[in-house]
């Protein structure tokens, strides 16, 4: 596989973080730039480990992982985007005083990353039939994954300053499109 080709599926897979990452940067208050690059490093890291474990489960199993990743992956974004808009609502009866938190629990983000990297595993059972050097295209994923998710952070700032409650509305929004989206694509709804 060429090195153009692994930068564009490696920008692509990390499009979903970087989305989420939005939500989670939106849902805090003014996160710092250290909170953004944190954010992007468990994103990127575990976007790198993914493709990796699906590329040894593809070696030995890969019709029953591809059969059952868009389930998986369908659900945790559920949870996690009815959470975000659930959250969103539940601000509205604290006190005004209340600040939003300034950093997200390392569960929370863990959470979200293993959800939206879910895709980047069902590439690496793929790529296990394939001759390609899967560390390379682990590490590009992540690196691309890392600087997605923490520009998202980042932009989710800005965002949820201007937006308040309804732009972490609209990131448990899209969190849910995602894993819908996910789904359609593998049950072949719209093909």
């Amino acid at each position: 596989m060429q090195l153009y080709t692994i930068l564009i599926l490696a920008f692509g897979m990390s499009m979903d973080a970087f989305a989420a990452a939005i939500g989670k940067g939106a849902s805090l208050h003014r996160p710092p730039l250290k909170e953004a690059l944190r954010t992007g490093l468990i994103f990127g890291v575990i976007e790198a480990i993914t493709p990796v474990i699906g590329w040894g489960i593809g070696l030995a199993a890969s019709q029953f992982i591809m059969s059952w990743d868009h389930w998986v992956a369908f659900t945790l974004l559920l949870i996690l985007g009815i959470r975000m808009i659930a959250e969103a609502f539940r601000k509205d009866k604290l006190e005004e005083d209340t600040q939003a938190p300034r950093r997200h629990g390392f569960w929370v983000l863990v959470t979200a990353a293993v959800a939206t990297s879910l895709d980047a595993m069902a590439v690496g059972v793929g790529q296990a039939f394939l001759q390609v050097n899967i560390l390379v295209m682990a590490l590009t994923i992540g690196a691309a994954t890392t600087i997605m998710a923490t520009s998202g952070m980042l932009l989710g700032r800005f965002l949820g300053a201007a937006m308040g409650k309804w732009a972490e509305i609209l990131g448990g929004v899209v969190l849910i499109g995602i894993g819908t989206s996910i789904l359609i694509e593998h049950l072949g709804l719209l093909g």
